[in-house]
């Protein structure tokens, strides 16, 4: 079971904390400028589309979060566009 608090912290990372949680499944692109939560998938992931930097402006991409219960940590898997 995911509790309220667990679930408020899940649906409102930010950028930088996105970026963090996306570095750290290996993710080497440019930090996230901004990020917007669109909701919880089918499979319970915690998707966001986040914003980052490249030559001439900015692209987006979706973040998905998952929630690990028996270890109490978030695992982030990202889908990687021409740019990052």
């Amino acid at each position: 079971m995911i509790t309220a608090d667990t679930l408020k912290v899940l649906t409102t990372f930010t950028a930088p904390a996105l970026t963090r949680a996306a570095m750290d499944a290996g993710y080497k692109g440019p930090e996230f400028t901004s990020c917007k939560f669109l909701g919880i998938t089918n499979g319970g992931q915690f998707c966001y589309t986040v914003v980052f930097p490249v030559k001439g402006g900015t692209d987006s991409t979706k973040v998905f979060l998952t929630y690990d219960h028996a270890n109490d940590r978030v695992i982030a898997d990202y889908q990687l566009t021409d740019w990052a």
